[in-house]
C-alpha cells in the first residue's frame, strides 16, 4: 500500500481527467465551431453530451467495482478514454465528434467515483475525511489550470492537441495506476453483479429517505457553482470581455476557494463536528451567492475581479461540505460504497447535464440572471441539508467497521 500522501496524488489525478475533458476545450469553441461549422449553442452540446453519458455510466462504475475490485474497474475505464480522445482529436465533423465524447463521459467517471470507495476502504472516521479533503484540495487544482493549459495549447496548434494532452494524461494514468494502485476490496467483501440483485440494492438505496436529501444536498449545492463553470465560454469571453488565455481571471480563485476550503476540512478533521463544518460551508455558500445577486443589481456591466470574488467564497463553502455529505452517504452502506458513491455521483451529475444542456444557454448571457438562477439552486441544497437535520439524524461518525449490508439508517 502506498503512503497517504502518495495515494492522495493518485486518487487526486484519477479525479482530474474528468474536469480536464471539460475545461480544456473551453477555450477552443470557437476554433472548434469554425471548423466544424457549429454554433454556440452546438458546441454547448460537447459539454451536455459528455455530462449525460458520465451520469449514466455512472451508476456502474461502482457496483462493478463492489463486484470485480477496484483496480480493474480503474484500469478499464482508463483504456477506454485513451481511445476515446484519440477519436475526438481524429474528429473532422460535429456528429463524430459527439459520439467520441460519449464514450469519454461513459469512461471518465471511474477515477472519481471508484476513488471515493478506495478511500473509504482504506481509512475510517476522521482519517478519511481528511484524507478526502488532502484529494479534492489537490484535484480542485485541475478546472483551475485546465482552461489555461487549453489556451496555450491552442496558441501552439489547432484544437486536435487538447485532445492528444488528454490521451498523454490518460496514459501517464494508467501506467502509474499499474504500477503504485493495489486492490483495495478483498474478494470476500465483494458482492454479486446478478441483475437482480443490482436492481434490489440500487431500488433500497435510491429509496432510502437519508440518501435522498444528502444527495439533493450536495448537488444542488455544487450546480450554484457548475453553472457557472458550464457558463465560462461566455461568461469570460462574452460578459467579461476577456480572451481565450485569460480564463485564469475565473477560474484561479474559485479553485483557490476549493483548495482553501478543502485545506480547512482536513486540518477541521477531529475538532469540529462534521454538522458544524457542513453548517459553516453552506453559511459561505449562501454569503457568497447573496454578494454576487447584489454586484449584478448595482453594475450595468461586470467587470474582473468583482465578478469573480463570489465564486471563490462559493467554492470555498462548497469543499467544507461536500466530503460530510460524501462520506455520511458513503457509510449508510458499508458492503456497497461503489453503488452508493454511484448513486450520489449519478444525482449530480445528471443535474449538472441539465445545467449545462437547458439552463447555461438560456441564462450565461444575462449576468443577473445567471447570479439569480446560482443562488436559487444554492437555497434549494441548503433546504434539503435543513431538511435532513430536521429529522434528528448527525453528519458522519464513520463506524470503525462494516457491519452489514443494510443501510445504517433507512429513513
Amino acid at each position: 500500500m502506498p503512503s497517504i500522501r502518495t495515494l492522495a496524488l493518485l486518487l487526486a489525478g484519477l479525479a482530474m481527467f474528468g474536469p480536464f475533458s471539460i475545461d480544456t476545450i473551453f477555450p477552443a469553441f470557437p476554433a472548434m465551431g469554425r471548423d466544424l461549422d457549429a454554433d454556440p449553442a452546438a458546441m454547448q452540446q460537447t459539454i451536455a453530451v459528455y455530462l449525460i453519458a458520465y451520469a449514466l455510466m455512472s451508476i456502474v462504475h461502482g457496483p462493478l467495482s463492489d463486484a470485480i475490485g477496484r483496480r480493474a474497474v480503474i484500469l478499464g475505464g482508463l483504456v477506454v478514454f485513451v481511445l476515446a480522445s484519440v477519436g475526438c482529436a481524429l474528429s473532422t465533423d460535429l456528429v463524430t465528434l459527439l459520439a467520441f465524447r460519449a464514450l469519454q463521459g461513459l469512461s471518465a467517471g471511474v477515477g472519481l467515483i471508484v476513488g471515493r470507495a478506495v478511500i473509504r476502504d482504506v481509512l475510517q472516521g476522521d482519517d478519511a475525511q481528511r484524507l478526502m479533503s488532502q484529494v479534492m484540495m489537490i484535484f480542485s487544482i485541475a478546472p483551475a489550470i485546465a482552461p489555461i493549459i487549453g489556451g496555450w495549447l491552442l496558441g501552439w496548434g489547432r484544437w486536435p492537441l487538447i485532445f492528444w494532452f488528454l490521451v498523454a494524461f490518460s496514459l501517464v494514468l494508467l501506467v502509474v495506476v499499474w504500477l503504485w494502485l493495489p486492490e483495495t476490496h478483498p474478494r470476500e467483501h465483494r458482492i454479486s453483479l446478478a441483475p437482480r440483485r443490482l436492481l434490489r440494492d440500487y431500488v433500497a438505496i435510491v429509496t432510502n429517505g437519508r440518501f435522498q436529501r444528502l444527495a439533493a444536498a450536495g448537488a444542488f449545492n455544487f450546480s450554484a457553482l457548475f453553472l457557472y463553470i458550464a457558463s465560462t465560454p461566455v461568461f469570460v469571453v462574452d460578459v467579461l470581455g476577456l480572451n481565450e488565455r485569460q480564463f485564469g481571471w475565473f477560474f484561479v480563485p474559485m479553485i483557490s476557494g476549493m483548495m482553501l476550503g478543502s485545506w480547512v476540512s482536513g486540518r477541521a478533521a477531529g475538532r469540529i463536528t462534521g454538522t458544524r463544518l457542513a453548517n459553516i460551508g453552506f453559511a459561505c455558500s449562501g454569503v457568497a451567492v447573496a454578494l454576487n445577486v447584489a454586484y449584478n443589481l448595482l453594475v450595468d456591466q461586470p467587470a474582473v475581479p468583482w465578478a469573480v470574488m463570489p465564486a471563490l467564497l462559493n467554492a470555498f463553502g462548497i469543499a467544507l461540505t461536500f466530503p460530510i455529505l460524501t462520506l455520511a452517504i458513503l457509510d449508510m452502506y458499508p458492503r456497497q460504497r461503489g453503488s452508493a458513491s454511484s448513486l450520489q455521483a449519478f444525482t449530480g451529475l445528471v443535474l449538472n447535464a441539465v445545467v449545462a444542456g437547458l439552463l447555461s444557454p438560456l441564462v450565461s448571457h444575462q449576468p443577473l440572471l445567471l447570479a439569480a438562477t446560482s443562488a436559487a439552486f444554492m437555497l434549494v441544497g441548503w433546504m434539503f441539508w435543513r431538511w435532513e437535520l430536521s429529522r434528528g439524524t448527525r453528519a458522519p461518525a464513520c463506524p470503525r467497521e462494516p457491519a452489514s449490508l443494510e443501510p445504517t439508517d433507512q429513513m
